[in-house]
């Protein structure tokens, strides 16, 4: 079997299981398996390809027709131009994210407390102090595997991090600057029309946002007034149609100066808001 040959048969084979990606999803496997790069296929593009290597690259094929996320079969996802390890123990990173990372940069000044809550693979901590490496971050998460994985990849990415295994605030202690979240926020009656990658693959607690999707940013804005210094500023990611609703329950808490940001489809993606300073 010549390389050209078996990167279309894992092509074909992903397109007749419904893989809408199929020739990039096919692509990433052909290097996860071979740890070859483009320039190595096309120069070889004719010549066999170890067996070994074909009947490895079949099998994890067939684990993405099972729905299996891509990033879970390769272990990886990029973020903000950054390396991250993932598994199933969190979500997988993604790129509406990075407006939130973005934006929260934008405020950060050296020697700022910041607080990521809901942290998962850390991906929105360990960006955050790779590009303002000034800042004091923490990060929480109630789950102690995820708070594995993020420690892997603060250390990967050479940043120091304090983690906590905290339900929200349970364990924090302190003021901060800015608090920044992207809790579960799908309605828990919607998770199951989901694509089968996400309802079935990656973890439900860190889906489910309970009824409305909005009991997480109601839990952080309530208790975050106690942990945000005077005028901090507290940084969420919301669901695309949750934008006023979000910005209500600041609004009740006590926060001024709020904003909805979009992201690059032009969807509602994060809700920034201010502690009122106290007069």
């Amino acid at each position: 079997m010549i390389y050209g040959e078996a990167y279309r048969n894992v092509q074909k084979l992903l397109k007749s299981a419904g893989i809408e990606n199929e020739i990039s999803d096919a692509w990433f496997l052909m290097e996860e398996v071979c740890g070859i790069n483009r320039s190595f296929y096309f120069l070889h593009e004719m010549e066999e390809m170890p067996g070994e290597q074909y009947e490895k690259l079949l099998e994890i094929a067939a684990k993405r027709c099972e729905r299996i996320p891509l990033q879970y079969l390769t272990g990886q996802q990029e973020f903000m131009g950054l390396a991250f390890k993932v598994t199933p123990d969190v979500l997988i990173p993604r790129q509406d994210t990075e407006i939130l990372v973005e934006t929260a940069l934008n405020y950060l000044k050296p020697g700022m407390k910041v607080l990521d809550l809901c942290t998962g693979s850390g991906c929105i901590a360990v960006s955050l102090k790779h590009y303002q490496p000034e800042i004091q971050m923490t990060a929480a998460d109630i789950s102690a595997p995820a708070l594995k994985v993020a420690a892997y990849n603060s250390d990967k990415n050479q940043t120091e991090i304090r983690f906590l295994q905290s339900d929200l605030f349970e364990k924090t202690e302190g003021e901060f600057d800015v608090i920044v979240s992207n809790p579960p926020y799908i309605p828990s009656d919607v998770i199951e029309t989901l694509m089968p990658e996400v309802r079935d693959y990656e973890p439900r607690k860190a889906l489910d946002g309970a009824l409305d999707g909005l009991h997480f940013y109601r839990e952080i804005a309530k208790e975050g007034i106690r942990y945000l210094k005077e005028e901090g500023i507290l940084i969420f990611e919301i669901g695309c149609d949750q934008g006023g609703a979000v910005s209500e329950i600041l609004n009740r808490k006590g926060f001024t100066e709020i904003l909805v940001l979009k992201d690059l489809a032009g969807l509602d993606r994060v809700v920034i808001g201010r502690r009122a300073k106290h007069v």
